[in-house]
């Protein structure tokens, strides 16, 4: 299947004030990973404007570890990452929200490129790709393998492509249209659910040349699995009470 890439070379048509930059980071438990991918965003060739950490009921010194990076930490004790998440959104002050986890690894042109995207004021928002940390090619095939097939069968289910939350940016006013319509206290998949809230007729790009390293611990075998495939029957079960998938496809053709 073919999947909508993003065009960083597309016109520049970004008004001259330059963007506020938020970028939101759910946390729990997490502190030795978050620690590195913060020291990451503080290597950013365009450094964000603010890190929102939310820490999502931690036990551990994630909050700490925020805080000693100069991130703004708020608190969301409902535990899940979509409450987490939306939490974030809704906290951040930029005009551009950007979404990593916290077992991610932005390169330093992470926050640049994805600024580059947006330039095309038709992008509502924009999804990356990864490398998980496996021996070569190992990490390449099983990335290749689990975000092809998760794009690919999303992009069926949503009629729009989808958002991976390891690493996505939307704009903030994309976000405020829509925040009533994402669910944030059921255990389902936020990236995709914020993804099919946007809606079919949203301009959402897929863009393989922005990655990021991100843990393969999210596709190690095991139990995981079923509460993996349980949370996209909900997601997928919840978003289309709202819009049938053939109304969603209607739409996404009359576009």
């Amino acid at each position: 299947m073919t999947l909508d890439v993003a065009r960083p070379d597309a016109p520049d048509s970004t008004p001259s004030r330059r963007p506020v930059v938020s970028v939101v980071l759910p946390v729990r438990d997490d502190a030795r990973h978050l620690d590195a991918c913060l020291t990451l965003l503080a290597r950013q060739t365009r450094l964000p404007d603010e890190v929102v950490v939310v820490d999502n009921g931690s036990r551990d010194a994630s909050a700490d570890v925020a805080r000693r990076h100069g991130a703004r930490v708020v608190h969301e004790p409902h535990v899940g990452i979509p409450a987490a998440a939306a939490a974030g959104y809704d906290a951040a002050r930029g005009d551009v929200l950007l979404r990593l986890d916290a077992d991610t690894r932005p390169g330093p042109d992470w926050v640049a490129h994805a600024l580059r995207v947006l330039r095309d004021p038709r992008v509502e928002a924009v999804s990356g790709w990864g490398r998980f940390d496996l021996p070569a090619p190992q990490g390449a095939m099983v990335a290749s393998s689990y975000l092809g097939a998760y794009y690919g069968l999303g992009r069926l289910a949503a009629a729009t492509p989808v958002l991976w939350g390891s690493s996505t940016a939307l704009r903030a006013d994309s976000w405020r249209r829509v925040r009533d319509r994402v669910t944030r206290t059921a255990d389902v998949h936020d990236d995709l659910d914020l993804a099919m809230a946007l809606g079919p007729d949203a301009r959402v790009v897929v863009d393989r040349s922005w990655q990021v390293g991100v843990s393969a611990r999210s596709v190690r075998p095991g139990r995981q699995w079923v509460r993996r495939f349980g949370r996209a029957f909900r997601t997928l079960r919840r978003q289309w009470r709202v819009m049938p998938p053939w109304e969603r496809w209607a739409v996404r053709l009359r576009g």
